[in-house]
């Protein structure tokens, strides 16, 4: 399998995206976000999504250069339409309407709708971690992308709909960022490229019985995602129930719904930034954070050889590592790669 910086990766998939018409400020932003989740070990929202955003941009799902709609707004609220424009970008744009706002008033939130695939959620949550905010996110398939079953059940009812939270400390900030199913659909997707099965305990088949085979997703007749949560995963599907619900109906675009298509092409999404400046003190605030996390850290490990982690730690330990030694890129990925260059005419890193 090859391996390649992200430095390398970044331009190649730059150039991918500006071949294929993409605006160069834009195909930037989507080129770092895609090799940063692959740095944070997120290879579900890597570079493997590459070819498939090429792919929706030739068939006119995707528009690159679409403007941020404003469809309404208040001092705290921001709804917008992207336009099917490119995620990352519409994620980042509604980002910069909201982080003034919610400095000002204490708290601000925003929906889009109509948005692509708007990548890895934390990568919103350290944005507003520098600006020592903490946010909530969520976004849903806008009614696709259907791959979850209620429990008992043996068809997809919603989406893996993700939750993501993330606060500031002194230190690095604390990121919670998952989603609601036992595994993202993309992270199926890359053991499918890779010709592989999956941990048990992730699928069910289309008679609801456990799988390890990753194309149950992709070939009919269709198996699952199993909810997250294990033996109690009414939880975790009932939390993206709950999140399916708030991001389709608060963005005015759509929760799941059986006539919408069962492969997802983009979100709808919700972002809830709070400054604990306007609430128990900025200083207060860091304090406990710093102060929790630090005493959640200290705690004896079972085993001496695995520290404690919080969230967002092993990220970061992972962004280390493959900064270091770089990212390894699955054969069926590359191979996917490697075709969508040369139908784009772009040379291979």
């Amino acid at each position: 399998m090859p391996t390649y910086s992200a430095d390398a990766l970044i331009d190649f998939a730059n150039r991918l995206f500006i071949t294929a018409g993409v605006p160069a400020e834009e195909a930037a932003t989507v080129a770092y976000s895609l090799v940063d989740a692959n740095l944070c070990g997120h290879d579900s929202h890597g570079i493997l999504r590459a070819p498939q955003y090429v792919g929706f941009i030739k068939e006119g799902k995707y528009r690159p250069g679409a403007p941020l709609e404003i469809l309404s707004e208040t001092p705290a609220v921001v709804a917008a339409d992207a336009g099917w424009g490119l995620g990352q970008v519409q994620s980042h744009r509604l980002l910069d309407r909201l982080i003034p706002r919610a400095h000002t008033l204490g708290i601000a939130a925003g929906s889009l709708r109509h948005s692509g695939h708007t990548g890895r959620l934390g990568e919103y949550a350290e944005r507003a971690a520098r600006e020592k905010l903490a946010l909530f996110a969520t976004v849903n398939s806008h009614g696709a992308g259907r791959r979850v079953a209620p429990p008992g059940g043996t068809a997809g009812r919603i989406s893996t709909n993700p939750i993501c939270l993330g606060v500031p400390t002194d230190g690095p900030p604390v990121v919670l960022d998952f989603g609601t199913s036992a595994a993202a659909e993309g992270k199926v997707r890359s053991y499918f490229q890779k010709g592989e099965p999956t941990p048990e305990g992730w699928l069910l088949d289309s008679a609801g019985k456990p799988t390890t085979d990753p194309s149950v997703l992709y070939k009919d007749p269709r198996g699952t995602i199993l909810p997250f949560g294990g033996p109690q995963m009414y939880k975790g599907f009932g939390l993206g129930l709950l999140l399916d619900m708030l991001a389709g109906g608060l963005s005015g675009g759509s929760s799941s719904h059986p006539d919408a298509p069962l492969a997802g092409v983009g979100n709808t999404a919700v972002f809830t930034l709070f400054d604990p400046a306007r609430f128990g003190g900025i200083d207060h605030f860091m304090q406990e954070t710093t102060r929790l996390a630090a005493f959640v850290r200290g705690c004896p490990p079972a085993d001496p050889t695995k520290p404690i982690t919080l969230p967002g730690d092993p990220e970061r330990l992972t962004k280390e590592a493959r900064l270091r030694d770089g990212i390894v890129i699955p054969d069926g990925t590359w191979e996917l790669l490697r075709k969508c260059a040369e139908e784009l005419g772009v040379a291979l890193p």
